[in-house]
């Protein structure tokens, strides 16, 4: 069926561009300009024998402007005699072989890079087939050895050096559930991503039944991370576990979808983000990589027509700009506080935007506040570990704020 629409589409091409192409030959042909020629200067022969006839001209003028007629009339005639020749073969051959020529390299562009053999793949086999490729993924121990290597991330000497006495803080005190939460930050920050999984599972061993929803969901975010974004069975397991704690918990659900998209099940990864979508906010992290993805995720779901709800952006209140004019420097420092606390709050309940975590960190820096904005930073890194293009955007404040070079 497949080819068969495929030949009629060409067919019905290839006539839409030669129609008008033969139509203009055929016109051409049916009065070229020879023949137009010829026609004019047999009227003026007949034109001369009737002015012999009513005396106007003499006898020897009448048989000097025939023969000058006669020359043209020859000359009229050769020339319709070789355009007939010519339309008659190049006039229809040149339309046909361009056309041709483009209908091979089309034909030979597919066999390169398409897949003529490809079988038809309806709904069914298609699941099948998204099965296969979810139960054959890698294990994490072969996604981690497979993933390309971390650019090396540049470090003051005082990161080194707090890093390492984290080091052997954590392995003089295993049981210190502070010391490897920092731990896991500073490993992080430092781009030794599979040291914070080994340190976040600790954590969560130790916690035992009081590890929180949030603690599975970091752990499964380093564990994609370092799996180079492959959500492995392992980190699935993990992410499950958040979420039989929290059901609601936003970025294993949105962690959970990217994984049914990576394995071919775009219709489940569009029920999961579309929910999340309307749910909100807008200024939760994994908004704006799901409405970016959401238009050509419908369409692979079978939801052509779905249409995302708009985004609702906020910002401060008329009353909040009214009551920072008219303040003391002391008081404008103290209102700029207020608005950083508030604004790092609801980020912690609420989650946020890579803009809005981007202002936060360079606020605090603003403040004087620069050891809690590394903190910040480094929480930002977790959280956006699965949209490289929303960390980069927090990276790029980091960067100006001086935290990373």
């Amino acid at each position: 069926m497949f080819w068969i629409i495929c030949t009629a589409l060409v067919a019905i091409v290839a006539m839409a561009i030669l129609t008008p192409i033969l139509r203009a030959r055929d016109d051409a042909q049916a009065q070229p300009v020879a023949a137009y020629d010829l026609q004019v200067y047999r009227d003026q022969l007949r034109e001369v024998d009737r002015d012999l006839e009513r005396g106007v001209i003499e006898a020897e003028d009448a048989q000097r402007l025939k023969a000058e007629i006669g020359r043209k009339v020859l000359d009229a005639d050769r020339r319709l005699n070789d355009s007939s020749d010519k339309n008659g073969g190049a006039a229809v051959a040149l339309p046909v072989i361009v056309m041709a020529l483009v209908l091979v390299g089309a034909a030979a562009l597919y066999w390169q890079e398409g897949a003529p053999g490809a079988p038809d793949m309806p709904m069914t086999a298609r699941i099948v087939a998204a099965e296969r490729a979810y139960d054959n993924r890698p294990t994490q121990a072969e996604a981690e050895a497979n993933a390309p290597a971390a650019a090396p991330v540049e470090l003051s000497e005082d990161d080194r050096r707090l890093i390492q006495q984290l080091r052997e803080t954590v392995a003089q005190r295993p049981d210190d559930p502070q010391g490897l939460t920092f731990l896991v930050t500073y490993e992080t920050r430092s781009g030794n991503i599979a040291a914070a999984r080994e340190a976040q599972q600790r954590l969560i061993d130790l916690r035992g039944h009081e590890a929180t929803a949030d603690d599975h969901m970091r752990l499964g975010a380093l564990m994609i991370e370092a799996a180079a974004g492959i959500v492995t069975p392992e980190a699935e397991r993990v992410l499950g576990q958040a979420l039989q704690i929290d059901p609601d918990q936003p970025q294993a659900r949105y962690l959970i979808g990217l994984m049914y998209l990576q394995n071919g099940r775009a219709d489940r990864t569009f029920a999961i983000w579309r929910r999340l979508l309307e749910q909100g906010p807008e200024s939760a992290p994994w908004i704006a990589p799901i409405r970016a993805a959401m238009p050509d995720l419908a369409w692979l779901a079978g939801q052509p027509d779905y249409v995302a709800p708009a985004p609702v952006l906020t910002g401060p209140s008329a009353e909040d700009i009214a009551s920072a004019e008219g303040m003391t420097d002391d008081e404008r420092q103290d209102f700029i506080r207020g608005m950083v606390a508030q604004l790092e709050g609801r980020l912690a309940e609420q989650g946020g935007s890579p803009e809005e975590w981007a202002r936060l960190i360079s606020s605090l820096v603003v403040i004087g506040d620069t050891d809690h904005a590394k903190d910040i930073w480094t929480e930002a890194q977790s959280i956006f570990a699965a949209s490289p293009q929303a960390l980069a955007t927090v990276h790029e404040a980091a960067q100006k704020a001086g935290l990373v070079e």
